[in-house]
């Protein structure tokens, strides 16, 4: 790796512990534990955002026709640009790059490559996530399952099914009896952050990878993965292609088919903004990245509510401070499955989590916003995600005003906007389409990302996913300010095999 970090906490200084490195490395590189002055330009974006939408607002009470719906009009051009955005840039995959090397410095040998998994009463989904890992045609050289204190048949579970030996707490067994590559991690329970980072430190790998454990990788995902490392020894971190399930019940299939397409949008977002290397959500579920990169830094932030976005911003920081040239990619090769909420309930909760966690690393990383020494990261992608805080302000209001003009029957109101908003409609439908025809020549899953059902949901979704979507980062915004911590647990039905969901 160009300009590496130390590989081991243990010789930044003698007389601390890996544990104590690795919380010294954090608190160095985070700003939340000495932050720095917010800068006026992120002051001024934030400020001009909500009064631009307090300006909006008052429209709807002084003036008629479609200016009275400013704040939905401003709220739908600020979406129809960043999907023109996204569709310019991931135009790249109509002919996507010959398999080889990337550009920048000569192939590495093939790291070795470690995965943790970790897991708090996750007994009903291991098997079939192990499974998945230990039939990967270039399997892992460690697998190790964090466990982090789990009360169910989690540590039956793995002596009788694994072969593995009990652990004493806060120790790792020996190699598995019947997979080498097996270990277990047993730890009391503190949290998925402090369990990836006591994994961590037990590595010795060059490369991680965290796998939640409702998560399955397709069978070649770990060579995707090794492969992208040697390929390019500047990178630091990755993010592979993940498609939702969401159970077998007709609601959780609702929510599967909306969330499909959802992921399908995100994951064309974030290949659209590595163009510009400004890539900033790497997803915890299915995540590699640089071991020496990770501890340069201090691991995971067991502090944070969305531990994976909040490394990266920490990771870009550290190297920009550094001078390292490191990159980020979301590699469409590497595919999962993952769990997915199959209700309201657990939706909102999963997204009252994201968007409070969102806006917390938004917080801490503030003066990153508009620095310009961050290239297009600094410029323009942390100014769209400091707007984004307040979309769903936007996004409530204008609906919040369409319910109200229906109800008291200002149809001179209503008849422009109809127009508007069905105008949008068919940009979406036009979105939705060429996303779908994207993804499909990135990851050749067709049976995932299918025209007509996409075509549908691009009808349905602004009267209804997206108001959830909506609430649940509203509720987000609650969590943040009251300091909320608790957020219950998703209930798991069990992924039976890598080809759920696939039909």
């Amino acid at each position: 790796m160009a300009n590496p970090a130390p590989c081991d906490p243990a010789p930044c200084d003698a007389a601390l512990s890996a544990e104590q490195a690795l919380a010294h490395a954090l608190a160095s590189s985070s700003p939340r534990y000495a932050p720095p002055p917010t800068p006026w330009r992120s002051v001024a974006i934030h400020a001009v955002v909500l009064a631009l939408w307090a300006a909006l607002f008052g429209l709807a009470f002084t003036r008629g026709g479609l200016l009275a719906w400013s704040v939905g009009g401003a709220y739908i051009a600020y979406d129809t640009v960043l999907l023109a955005f996204v569709g310019w840039q991931a135009r790249r995959l109509l002919r996507p790059a010959p398999p080889g090397p990337m550009p920048g410095g000569p192939t590495l040998p093939a790291p070795r490559l470690a995965v943790i998994v970790a897991a708090h009463d996750e007994a009903a989904v291991l098997p079939v996530t192990l499974a998945a890992l230990l039939a990967q045609t270039d399997p892992p050289d460690e697998i190790v399952i964090a466990d982090d204190g789990s009360t169910d048949g989690t540590a039956a579970l793995l002596v009788a099914q694994y072969g593995l030996a009990a652990p004493e707490p806060g120790a790792i067994s020996e190699v598995s009896t019947r997979h080498p590559s097996l270990r277990w991690l047993r730890l009391a329970h503190g949290g998925k952050a402090r369990a990836l980072n006591a994994a961590v430190l037990h590595l010795r790998c060059e490369v991680v990878l965290t796998v939640d454990a409702d998560t399955l990788l397709d069978s070649r995902a770990v060579a995707a993965v090794r492969a992208a490392f040697a390929a390019e020894p500047a990178l630091a971190g990755i993010t592979g292609v993940i498609t939702p399930v969401c159970g077998p019940s007709a609601a959780a299939r609702v929510f599967e088919w909306f969330q499909t397409y959802e992921y399908i949008r995100n994951f064309l977002s974030r290949y659209a903004w590595m163009q510009l290397d400004s890539l900033l959500l790497i997803s915890g579920a299915f995540a590699g990245f640089r071991r020496e990169a990770l501890l340069a830094v201090g691991g995971f932030d067991p502090d944070c509510l969305v531990e994976d976005y909040e490394l990266v911003h920490r990771l870009r920081r550290h190297a920009a401070a550094q001078g390292f040239p490191w990159r980020f990619r979301v590699l469409g090769g590497a595919q999962a499955r993952t769990e997915a909420p199959g209700g309201i309930g657990a939706f909102l909760r999963q997204r009252r989590r994201w968007f409070g966690g969102f806006l917390q690393t938004q917080y801490w990383y503030r003066a990153m916003v508009g620095d310009g020494r961050l290239g297009w990261l600094g410029t323009l992608m942390l100014p769209v995600k400091a707007v984004d805080t307040l979309q769903p302000l936007y996004g409530l209001t204008a609906f919040a005003l369409l319910v109200f003009y229906a109800a008291t029957g200002r149809l001179a109101i209503l008849a422009p906007v109809a127009v508007l908003i069905f105008s949008k409609i068919a940009l979406d439908v036009g979105f939705h389409l060429w996303s779908v025809h994207l993804y499909r020549r990135w990851v050749g899953a067709a049976a995932r990302a299918r025209l007509g059902p996409a075509l549908l949901a691009a009808l349905v979704e602004p009267f209804t996913f997206q108001l959830l979507r909506h609430s649940g980062a509203a509720l987000g915004w609650v969590a943040f300010a009251s300091g909320q911590r608790h957020w219950g647990r998703q209930r798991r039905f069990g992924l039976r095999s890598a080809d759920d969901g696939a039909g």
